[in-house]
């Protein structure tokens, strides 16, 4: 018999995920609906990149981010997505050891990134409604080249340790991890070690990064609406909101899908546990779909850009 110090990861070499376990019935009617939001995600994120690149008019430090944005969409999509319609299509369950712990980073990072992205466009409408005439002088390309460094740093790092502290587990209790995709408590619970460091480390690591980010929007918007209510000039206050509308409207999508499955999550003893799955399968679709339409229907610039660039097929 194998003495405990032997035993490691390596005796796990894959994981099985089963999705929606006591509604696997479900996975095929799924699929449609989840495929269709695929293809509009990726179709809308990808549209709106090449309109940002081909109009010169779009050059400019706020379309530079929201192609950040979607550029983080994508990745996120293509991470979660394929794996997940490949389970329902063809049943494959089997995920590689060491592609489960990618996928766990990237989900972890990006989402990160993507709350960051939301901060620093949060400060860009600060600085274009409450200091219009200084603008271009703080709002620059090398401010937006400085922030994406510091946006993709930051997170990358700070969130490294997640996937790495589960990949160090020692894993006894089965190798099936009850969820479409690698989250990590979903497969750190499967280790038969304390994992109480590892959860405190996401929890601390998530609601840190998150949370600051959230104080900062918060804190832009109120500055803000104070700016916009001083407003006297006629159609001025409605010109104001408008330029914030669309960024708002992203945040309103992001962290609605976020809080929902944040309740669901620490509710899970009173729901059906396929409720946290299906939520965090729509967390990386639905927000992906809606961030480029809002914001080629809501922007003038934008969609005038869309509408040269189908003329040109």
């Amino acid at each position: 018999m194998a003495s405990p110090s032997n035993y490691s990861t390596a005796s796990v070499s894959e994981f099985l995920l089963i999705c929606f376990p006591n509604f696997q019935n479900w996975q095929h009617w799924l699929s449609l609906p989840l495929s269709l939001l695929f293809l509009l995600a990726m179709g809308a994120n990808a549209t709106l990149l090449i309109t940002i690149w081909l109009e010169a008019a779009l050059h400019q430090p706020m379309y530079y981010l929201l192609s950040l944005l979607s550029l983080l969409d994508i990745v996120l999509c293509l991470t979660v997505i394929p794996k997940v319609l490949a389970i329902f299509w063809f049943d494959l369950r089997p995920i590689s050891f060491s592609a489960c712990f990618l996928q766990m980073y990237i989900m972890n990072s990006f989402l990160t990134m993507e709350s960051c992205t939301f901060m620093i466009m949060a400060y860009d409408r600060y600085v274009a409604i409450c200091h219009p005439l200084r603008y271009t002088t703080i709002i620059t390309e090398q401010f937006v080249a400085r922030a994406a460094i510091f946006i993709v740093a930051q997170n990358a790092l700070l969130t490294m340790p997640i996937p790495i502290l589960s990949a160090r587990l020692r894993y006894c209790a089965g190798n099936i991890i009850k969820n479409c995709i690698c989250t990590n408590m979903s497969v750190s619970k499967l280790s038969c070690e304390d994992i109480t460091f590892n959860q405190l480390y996401q929890f601390v690591t998530g609601w840190t990064l998150l949370g600051s980010d959230l104080i900062l929007i918060v804190l832009s918007y109120s500055f803000i609406l104070k700016t916009v209510l001083r407003i006297k000039a006629e159609g001025a206050m409605a010109k104001a909101l408008k330029t914030c509308g669309s960024h708002f409207i992203l945040i309103l999508f992001f962290s609605t899908v976020l809080l929902v499955l944040v309740i669901t999550n620490l509710a899970r003893k009173r729901i059906l546990p396929d409720v946290p799955i299906l939520l965090n399968i729509l967390h990386h679709l639905i927000p992906p779909a809606l961030n480029p339409i809002v914001y080629g229907v809501r922007t003038k610039e934008i969609k005038q850009g869309i509408q040269k660039l189908l003329r040109r097929l």
